[in-house]
């Protein structure tokens, strides 16, 4: 049944201490739409003014997480596409906020997570995936440099040469091979991937709150963790690769569904 335009386009709902963010655009693979990304960043605002919320899981609805941008209608913030690194950064930011929540943050990846849909993924602390649902960052394959601090982000959970291969090749990978990868805690059927998240969101809520917490900063500052940063210097590349023909042609390539023919121009 098509969705109703009149839902909201992310869901905040509570379940005990762990709240649940869910994209809700099936009907457009809960694309980045401006639409989605406002209602998203709302929806992290709300959940960080929440004190009773100790574990937030973030999902999506129908067969995908996210399909990232949304090539088709060529809708990006402010009714522009990326060909300026402000007009990058700012698509990309209300994903990125999901860094600022202080709380531990689970991904429930349902379905298929892909570019920017994938770089949100990565947002998460844990990640828990479906079996045969497919993921990763095809950049490459449209031509264009990759955004929400991907290639920042992707070395640094699975190591430099398996970023290079996913990131030069653009290719895509299940959750299973995902986990295999370490990038994923587990894989499971798509029915049940919300359900093994929830489970893990409970048994941590029960843990003391502050020391989670504190636990949390104190990794992601040990290990120098910076995303935002990151994400701003990757617009510049990518604000340069969209002007390139081979971005022009990448993207025709994906709409039309052929394979693309890039010149290097």
């Amino acid at each position: 049944m098509p969705q109703s335009p009149n839902e909201p386009a992310v869901l905040l709902r509570q379940d005990g201490a762990v709240a649940i963010l869910q994209l809700n655009r099936p009907d457009n693979r809960n694309s980045m739409t401006p639409e989605l990304l406002d209602a998203f960043a709302q929806a992290v605002r709300d959940v960080r003014a929440l004190a009773d919320v100790r574990c937030v899981v973030v999902t999506g609805s129908g067969a995908c997480f996210s399909a990232g941008a949304d090539f088709r209608s060529q809708i990006q913030r402010d009714g522009a596409h990326l060909s300026s690194p402000e007009r990058s950064a700012a698509m990309y930011e209300p994903f990125l906020s999901l860094g600022d929540v202080e709380v531990p943050v689970l991904g429930a990846l349902q379905g298929h997570a892909v570019g920017g849909g994938f770089g949100l993924s990565l947002m998460s602390d844990i990640r828990i995936v479906a079996t045969d649902a497919k993921y990763g960052a095809n950049f490459a394959k449209l031509g264009l440099h990759a955004g929400m601090a991907i290639s920042y982000l992707l070395p640094r959970l699975v190591g430099v040469p398996r970023a290079c291969e996913l990131l030069f090749t653009g290719r895509l990978f299940s959750g299973q091979e995902g986990v295999d990868l370490g990038l994923f805690l587990r894989a499971v059927p798509a029915t049940e991937v919300l359900a093994e998240t929830m489970r893990l969101a409970h048994e941590i809520a029960q843990n003391a709150p502050i020391a989670v917490r504190m636990m949390k900063k104190s990794i992601y500052q040990g290990v120098g963790w910076d995303a935002r940063t990151a994400a701003w210097r990757e617009a510049f590349a990518q604000a340069a690769t969209v002007e390139t023909d081979d971005a022009k042609e990448g993207v025709a390539a994906l709409l039309a569904k052929r394979p693309p023919q890039f010149t290097g121009r």
